[in-house]
């Protein structure tokens, strides 16, 4: 029986580490940095393949811009704390904003709008496909 994959959404602040950060050196990185324990707790559930949306939060910059595959599982570091490793898959053919994924699943369930502080989210799978359509998918 294959295994199916997950889907999850990544924030991160574009100053702090943004999608040109991202695809550079070959398109992978770590994951870290990640504090809260409801967070962690989703990291650790992340397996090999699933997909994560890049999502560029602050104050201007809220929306999603591109995809990244988990290519490595959770791993403890030294602080007490862990990270997964991902590898650029696409950019999105247009970012989707905040604004417009509210508007466009008004109703939904999605973490994202239920818990906005958090800065790992899961995804579900039709909400990953409506967010894709917006977008026009993603290119590499």
């Amino acid at each position: 029986m294959e295994k199916k994959n997950n889907y999850w959404l990544l924030k991160t602040e574009p100053g702090e580490w943004s999608w040109d950060d991202q695809t550079a050196n070959g398109g992978m990185s770590k994951w870290d940095g990640v504090k809260n324990k409801q967070a962690q707790k989703y990291m650790k559930s992340m397996s090999i393949g699933d997909l994560c949306f890049f999502y560029h939060s602050g104050t201007k910059f809220r929306r999603v811009i591109g995809v990244v595959k988990v290519v490595r599982e959770w791993y403890e570091e030294g602080d007490g704390g862990g990270a997964v490793d991902v590898k650029a898959v696409g950019e999105m053919q247009t970012p989707v904003g905040l604004g417009e994924m509210k508007k466009e699943l008004k109703g939904a369930e999605f973490s994202l709008f239920r818990q906005p502080r958090l800065s790992v989210l899961p995804v579900e799978s039709w909400v990953w496909d409506k967010i894709c359509e917006m977008g026009g998918g993603y290119v590499m």
